[in-house]
């Protein structure tokens, strides 16, 4: 199940019950602007990590269809979930902490690279710093499996997966280039072109142009 089949959007409570900071940072996470190939929509947030929360959930849509199908080739997905603790929390160093979380399939040959690890994490470290959005105590682990289909079961024979987990601390309630260098990441584990450019290379193409 990806994220945006569970989608019932932010947290009901009244406004009021809410601090302006929180409110303030959830509204900026709303004028984001992403690859138009990604689709931003609000997920359940989880109740019990902070006080408050809130969540979006990320799908690549496919050029040929307006939703992704399950168990497809090339799918991509992912999850960015805000948490605010008004009082602060040790661990984060501050009062907001974004998690996020980042899934998409790979072709062999990147999955092999060894490096693979090291640059998808820049990823996420590039596009953060290079908006200049003050942040702190950035963490995760990037994770690649490969897995084999045996017998009468549907996919590919082989799959490969990127997998990123990370948190990091917004040390303000700007939360647009957060969702921005969220959604850059997702672009790139999905080989997204650039914007505004057509991507010429064959489906089964390897994607090493992206470190």
């Amino acid at each position: 199940m990806t994220p945006l089949d569970i989608r019932d959007g932010a947290p009901d409570d009244g406004p009021g019950e809410e601090p302006a900071s929180f409110r303030a940072a959830v509204s900026a996470m709303g004028a984001a602007s992403v690859h138009p190939r990604i689709e931003l929509a609000p997920i359940r947030p989880p109740q019990r990590l902070a006080p408050y929360s809130y969540a979006l959930g990320a799908e690549v849509i496919h050029e040929d269809s307006s939703v992704v199908p399950i168990d497809s080739e090339g799918d991509a997905f992912g999850r960015l979930i805000l948490l605010h603790d008004p009082n602060g929390d040790e661990a984060w160093h501050g009062v907001f902490r974004l998690v996020a979380y980042i899934q998409a399939d790979i072709d062999g040959a990147l999955a092999a690279d060894p490096l693979l690890p090291e640059v998808a994490w820049s990823w996420l470290a590039d596009a953060l710093e290079s908006r200049e959005v003050p942040f702190t105590a950035l963490g995760g682990t990037v994770t690649s499996t490969s897995s084999v289909r045996y017998g009468d079961i549907a996919g590919p024979p082989r799959a490969h997966q990127l997998e990123l987990r990370a948190s990091w601390t917004a040390r303000s309630t700007e939360m647009c280039p957060h969702v921005e260098a969220f959604g850059e990441v997702l672009a790139y584990a999905a080989g997204l072109p650039p914007a505004g450019i057509t991507d010429l290379r064959p489906s089964e193409s390897t994607r090493t142009d992206r470190g």
